[in-house]
């Protein structure tokens, strides 16, 4: 290539570049302008949307303005109908303001004149007072003056005689009273016990207790005692009761407070006497076994008892408790069996009154528990069975029935008193109990003092068996309506201080004689 070549490529270099420089140039040019108009139509189309968008919120606006120029002038005209009704009630309500006010002047006016005249009547009964006290006292000092006595003679004299006419009428209402209360209570509570008692027929003797041992022999007794006495303190050790060998022939006599111990011992000595091998060692080894078997039997009897008085879900141990109650008595009479016929009574008289018999049977059965332990621990009979029988949760019921079944203390529930009733009813029956000699004559003669301590008897006589008393009174002395009194008085006094299995009946008898002689 020669240097020509190279200038004019070099000048065809540079006329390419300015051609299309201008090109460029040129192009551009017109991109911007024509981007130019572009922007200035875009401008202008966005002034007349923004225009129109205008024109739209205005005319919105407008529109919004209206509706609400509108709701207002009908709430405006609402409010006005209000006020116009509120105004016509506020009119009303004025009126019969006004009217009331005119009718309360014309009564307030009226008040005044009644006022006017109660002070004109006040002023005239204050003088008519005056004028009357003045008489009253002209005519009491005449009075005094006609009979002779004093004022105050004359009060005593009224008052004792409206004392005596009082103590007289309210003798005759309280024997009305009392004869109508006790006609109808004896009417009901002879109802429902006479059924009691039709519904529980029992035996009509009593169990006694014998606690005697038949010897064959009087080798045999000999035998018993041992040589120096050494059978006889082992025995009495092992079983805590007192042998008697006297000279009866052919008997030996066991001797002990416990019901049950005794009966041990019984059994013991006969099976010692049967089998003929009395020595210290075979007598423990008799009456052990003979415990062991007592505590079953004493277990056995308690069930026994349980189901006869349907009471199956009783705390484990009373029903030992039960079971030695077999073997206690009270004035010859069987506790367990007098316990049984108390539940079903007091469950019969219970079901009749509308209470629980279940509860009732429960408290009857076991009111009498704490004869089970009185041998054992110091106390009456009702609070040792009562604390026994709070150890296992007793309800307030059968506790109080425990506790208050001799009316030491007061019944706190219904079932307390249908015990009482239901054991007095197993005490006082015929063949129930047997009461010694000397205790019958004391409890007479203590009948008959406790009648005498009133005023105005003269004599008193207990009579069938001690289920009546009956009491002559002074005729000058008492009248017919105060002997009511105070055999009533009576009554209550032998309730509160004697015991004693049913009732007493009091009989006041007021005798008038008339003598004449003819000659």
């Amino acid at each position: 290539m020669n240097g020509l070549d190279i200038v004019f490529g070099v000048v065809g270099l540079l006329v390419g570049l300015v051609v299309a420089f201008i090109y460029i140039k040129t192009f551009s040019q017109n991109l911007i302008a024509r981007s130019r108009a572009e922007s200035e139509q875009l401008k202008e189309n966005a002034v007349k949307e923004a225009q129109n968008k205008a024109k739209e919120i205005e005319l919105s606006a407008k529109q919004q303005q209206m509706k609400l120029k509108e709701n207002f002038e009908r709430d405006l005209e609402s409010s006005r109908n209000e006020l116009r009704t509120l105004e016509q009630r506020l009119s009303k309500r004025e009126d019969t303001l006004d009217r009331k006010l005119d009718t309360l002047s014309v009564k307030e006016k009226h008040l005044d004149d009644l006022e006017e005249k109660l002070s004109k009547r006040e002023k005239t009964a204050a003088a008519k007072e005056l004028q009357l006290d003045q008489m009253l006292k002209e005519q009491r000092d005449r009075l005094i003056q006609i009979s002779n006595i004093s004022a105050d003679q004359a009060k005593e004299m009224l008052l004792r005689r409206i004392e005596d006419e009082c103590r007289g009428e309210a003798g005759a209402i309280v024997q009305r009273i009392t004869e109508q209360t006790q006609e109808e209570a004896k009417e009901k509570s002879r109802q429902i016990i006479i059924q009691a008692i039709q519904r529980y027929a029992s035996e009509q003797t009593s169990d006694h207790t014998v606690s005697t041992v038949t010897i064959p022999s009087d080798d045999m007794k000999g035998r018993v005692i041992g040589r120096e006495g050494r059978n006889i303190r082992s025995f009495e050790k092992a079983t805590g009761v007192d042998v008697i060998i006297d000279d009866t022939p052919g008997v030996v006599v066991v001797s002990c407070f416990d019901p049950v111990r005794r009966e041990v011992a019984r059994i013991s000595l006969e099976r010692l006497v049967q089998d003929g091998r009395i020595h210290p060692a075979r007598i423990e080894e008799i009456v052990a076994t003979v415990s062991k078997e007592m505590e079953e039997e004493l277990l056995k009897i308690g069930k026994e008892a349980i189901q006869e008085a349907n009471l199956p879900n009783l705390p484990k141990p009373l029903v030992p408790m039960l079971g030695r109650l077999a073997y206690r008595t009270s004035y010859g009479q069987n506790v367990l069996r007098h316990s049984i016929e108390v539940a079903y009574l007091t469950q019969v008289m219970a079901d009749e009154l509308g209470l629980d018999g279940t509860l009732a049977r429960r408290a009857g059965l076991l009111h009498d528990i704490g004869k089970a332990m009185d041998h054992e621990q110091e106390g009456g009979h009702p609070q040792i069975g009562m604390e026994f029988l709070r150890k296992f949760n007793e309800s307030e019921a059968v506790l109080n029935a425990c506790l208050a079944h001799h009316g030491d203390v007061p019944s706190t529930t219904p079932y307390t008193p249908l015990v009482m009733a239901a054991d007095a009813i197993s005490a006082s029956r015929p063949g129930a109990r047997r009461e010694s000699l000397e205790r019958y004559i004391k409890r007479l003669r203590e009948l008959e003092d406790l009648a005498t301590t009133f005023d105005g008897v003269r004599q008193a006589y207990a009579i069938q068996a001690g289920r009546e008393v009956r009491v002559i009174v002074d005729a000058k002395l008492v009248d017919d309506k105060v002997s009511a009194k105070i055999a009533r008085d009576i009554a209550k006094k032998i309730e509160n201080e004697m015991t004693y299995p049913g009732e007493i009946k009091v009989t006041v008898m007021r005798e008038v004689r008339s003598i004449e002689y003819a000659r």
